[in-house]
């Protein structure tokens, strides 16, 4: 049975919010800056996001797993499930359907999506959600690799995949493995991954380096995966394989907290342990950065350490006032959030390149004639009523949030929970 953490609920609800705004700002050219990446070292409010994501489903695999019994079908099940999913907001916009274009092109790709939606967020029986996910899993991987024109180019990597993948590895080691040994297989993520990355010579590059294109990470992304990797850089993934191994950790952390979370003693003591775990992953990973900087991209040792210390900061704070002080009448709006976050990040990839396939004619832009319907409201509803360009970037950022808060209210009140 599945145990219920309404601070972790919370926790969940406001990274997912924290994703929405980050993720769709109203003009990306006009963003404040503790909402954009770093740009390479360093890490920012939005590069928390991400670990804050893989430390909660740590967390969650063992309040949903309290008996840590082995159930190797439903792992992998739920772990194609959460890959297919992140896999296809990649070939989304890469279905073509013969010369289609435009709101025909449009309709064909929703309906795909909607079959996808049924597949994998149906519930529906167990053995169907296994073969409906392998069966859907191969076809991806032909479209990928068997020379069809359409997907030559598809990137696989991406968040959803990664999620996909540390939950399967820290599913198995929460179920069949000693603390002992998850510990000792954490740190050796965390070192392995120092040792290779800062030790090991670089083909065709030369010496280790942390920089961008050039590290070994990179250089491992575009030998497995030349050609399906980030359209942005082509040759390497800030999802990619190796910088997966310390995302492994990351997951791990998630896990030992949620022990801790479930454990007998007091609340008030396991509030102090989290404080103290948080004071100690902090200061380790800011030492780390020293030799080995904070990076989201390449997903370094200091900053699985750095961003596990801050998820424990803000889950102590929100242990301590939800649990401990039971001050709970300001979370609902956070925990409807927190409860259907598939449903959020999956359509909040779909949306917007859906919305922008239907253009807008501008005659009077002689540069650009015709946007998105996305671009096009934000541009007539929302930035038309600010002078500052980046607070109305903002406003569009918090009316994403406010749309989905209401599409979510709907589902709590329908008791409409998806799950993968």
């Amino acid at each position: 049975m599945t145990q219920r953490l309404t601070s972790l609920d919370v926790f969940r609800g406001l990274t997912i919010m924290l994703m929405c705004i980050v993720n769709n700002p109203g003009d990306w050219g006009n963003v404040y800056a503790p909402f954009l990446h770093a740009e390479w070292h360093g890490c920012t409010p939005t590069d928390l996001v991400f670990p804050f994501f893989l430390f909660i489903v740590g967390i969650s695999t063992v309040l949903a797993n309290p008996n840590q019994s082995f159930d190797f079908q439903k792992i992998l099940t739920r772990t194609l499930r959460i890959f297919l999913l992140g896999l296809f907001l990649n070939y989304f916009s890469k279905i073509n359907i013969g010369s289609l274009e435009g709101i025909p092109l449009l309709l064909i790709r929703l309906i795909i999506t909607a079959f996808i939606t049924i597949l994998l967020l149906g519930d529906y029986d167990r053995k169907k959600q296994y073969y409906y996910a392998i069966g859907l899993f191969v076809l991806m991987m032909i479209l990928a690799f068997g020379g069809f024109e359409d997907f030559k180019n598809v990137r696989i990597p991406g968040v959803l995949q990664r999620i996909a993948i540390v939950y399967f590895v820290v599913s198995v080691l929460y179920a069949k493995t000693n603390f002992q040994t998850q510990i000792i297989v954490g740190i050796a993520c965390l070192l392995g991954y120092w040792a290779l990355v800062a030790l090991v010579e670089v083909p065709t590059f030369g010496n280790p380096n942390f920089e961008k294109g050039t590290n070994l990470a990179a250089w491992v992304d575009n030998f497995l995966l030349p050609n399906h990797l980030w359209a942005t850089s082509k040759t390497w993934d800030p999802e990619g394989i190796l910088s997966t191994i310390p995302a492994i950790g990351t997951g791990l952390a998630g896990v030992f907290t949620g022990k801790l979370l479930t454990n007998d003693f007091p609340k008030n003591k396991k509030v102090i342990y989290l404080f103290s775990a948080s004071t100690l992953c902090i200061m380790v990973g800011l030492l780390w950065n020293e030799v080995f900087p904070i990076n989201k991209a390449l997903w370094t040792s200091s900053y699985v350490l750095y961003t596990a210390g801050l998820a424990l900061l803000v889950l102590a704070i929100l242990y301590f006032m939800i649990d401990v002080l039971e001050i709970k009448s300001w979370t609902k709006p956070f925990v409807i959030f927190g409860v259907n976050p598939m449903v959020v990040f999956f359509f909040s990839g779909i949306i917007p390149r859906a919305l922008n396939m239907i253009k807008i004619a501008q005659p009077e832009n002689v540069e650009n004639p015709q946007i998105g319907l996305v671009a096009w409201m934000y541009k007539n509803l929302i930035e038309s009523n600010f002078t500052n360009l980046k607070t109305a970037s903002m406003a569009g950022a918090l009316t994403y949030v406010l749309i989905w808060f209401v599409v979510l209210y709907i589902f709590d009140k329908k008791k409409l929970i998806f799950k993968v």
